[in-house]
């Protein structure tokens, strides 16, 4: 349904000027002074473009490229397109043009938006801008709880768990068809773990909950297939929602979430390689080294002839192997309790060394695994032995601090582009000190780093 005519996008590309008829092609823009209402609309579009007052010099390109295509006979609707195209293929349009030192008003209107929103800044922030008002703390904290409260910050979680968990790497892999045919399919439950995730962060938002709730918490957000999924009952319908989860449950927080537990995966086998690296990285912000060069990938065996544990065990009997492998192989032993999809287990799956389990997958076809070997989710982290997954949990909460860095240092790469630089680490440490006593909330350690040097200098 066209709610009016001419629509609005083309009231923002052609203004007022009047239409005309094409026998067998449509309708076209008018125009008795082709050159100056170019000018005007050009002006007008640039200048939303580029979310910025504009030079005429600059906008003088693209009026001369309109003005060619006027004169090699071309219609008026063509050849503003023409210009239209231009702008929106130069790099004024494609890329921030941030002037080193401390942000304008209009530049930390940007700035802020595409943080919070994904988005240009809209009406109220330009108005704060052009008053010079963005700047005062009471105000630019204002605007963040009101862009933080605005349905648009879901774009934020979106974009910040896509760069910080990796979650747009969700969909690179499928469940084996052989391995999981009882996940074939499944959409409902592919769309569930991505949406629980993104709801969970802005969950965390809204309550201004600890840090603590990035490793461990007591509700999940779910819907009734998250929660047959997990063995949770009592959740029904399709709709996700905060519940609250048995005691002793393992769920709750980001590192037992389904999602996070698939993007660790390669869809056929898991690696307490990788999730050792990605706990490390991600959620604790100490990175592992890069390998030494020349040495393999291991290569899990699908046929249960030897564990991913035995394997590694030879493979850390090298000692240039051995001294990364301490720390990041114990959080992946962990995890190895989750398949590939996030389902909790208590042995691997095998193909061809015993008699295939009896079922039917969502693909008609009959299973082809086996059971193999038991999971060892034991291991020794920091110093200290734990039993599964929950133990481990505990160990991690040791460090909230630490935690709470990390995070901060994500935020500030996502919405600055930069990395964090030497000079950078005093003012995170103080930022931290202020913020302890709040238990480091998840919504007030978005506010200091908006409030930051580091977020209002280039």
């Amino acid at each position: 349904m066209v709610e009016q005519w001419p629509p609005r996008s083309h009231e923002l590309l052609f203004g007022d000027l009047p239409l005309k008829s094409r026998k067998g092609k449509g309708v076209e823009v008018t125009s008795a002074e082709p050159e100056k209402d170019a000018a005007k609309l050009m002006q007008n579009f640039v200048q939303r473009a580029y979310q910025r007052p504009v030079e005429e010099a600059e906008q003088e390109r693209f009026l001369k490229l309109v003005r060619n295509t006027l004169h090699e006979g071309h219609g008026f609707t063509e050849s503003m397109i023409a210009g239209y195209m231009a702008v929106l293929s130069s790099p004024g349009f494609l890329y921030f043009t941030e002037t080193p030192g401390k942000l304008n008003d209009r530049a930390l209107a940007n700035r802020l938006s595409y943080f919070l929103w994904n988005s240009p800044p809209d009406a109220n922030l330009l108005q704060l801008a052009a008053k010079g008002d963005l700047h005062k703390r009471g105000i630019l904290r204002a605007q963040t709880e009101r862009m933080l409260d605005d349905p648009r910050s879901a774009r934020f979680a979106q974009a910040f768990l896509n760069y910080w968990l990796d979650l747009r790497l969700l969909e690179g892999t499928a469940p084996d068809t052989e391995l999981y045919p009882d996940y074939q399919l499944d959409d409902l439950l592919v769309e569930s773990m991505v949406d629980e995730t993104r709801s969970y962060f802005l969950e965390l938002i809204k309550r201004n909950a600890s840090i603590t709730n990035v490793i461990a918490s007591d509700f999940a957000i779910l819907n009734e297939r998250l929660a047959t999924h997990y063995g949770i009952p009592g959740v029904d319908g399709v709709s996700l929602r905060p519940v609250t989860l048995p005691n002793q449950s393992l769920r709750g927080g980001f590192l037992t979430q389904a999602s996070v537990l698939k993007v660790t995966a390669n869809g056929t086998t898991t690696s307490p390689v990788k999730r050792g690296a990605w706990v490390m990285t991600r959620l604790i912000g100490k990175p592992p080294q890069p390998p030494p060069p020349n040495i393999p990938a291991l290569e899990p065996d699908t046929r249960g002839a030897t564990t991913i544990r035995e394997q590694l065990a030879k493979h850390r009997a090298q000692e240039s192997c051995a001294a990364c492998h301490r720390n990041i192989d114990p959080p992946g032993f962990a995890l190895e309790s989750f398949d590939v999809m996030g389902g909790w287990r208590d042995k691997y799956r095998a193909i061809g060394s015993a008699e295939p389990v009896k079922g039917i997958g969502h693909n008609g076809l009959n299973y082809h695994f086996s059971i193999g070997p038991s999971v060892d989710c034991t291991g020794e982290f920091d110093g200290n032995s734990f039993g599964d997954v929950g133990e481990l949990k505990r160990l991690l909460l040791r460090d909230e601090k630490q935690l709470a860095r990390n995070f901060v240092r994500q935020l500030v790469v996502y919405a600055t582009g930069a990395p964090i630089q030497f000079s950078d680490r005093p003012q995170i440490e103080q930022l931290l000190t202020r913020t302890r006593a709040k238990d480091y909330g998840i919504r007030t350690l978005i506010h200091e780093v908006v409030q930051s040097d580091m977020f209002l200098n280039k």
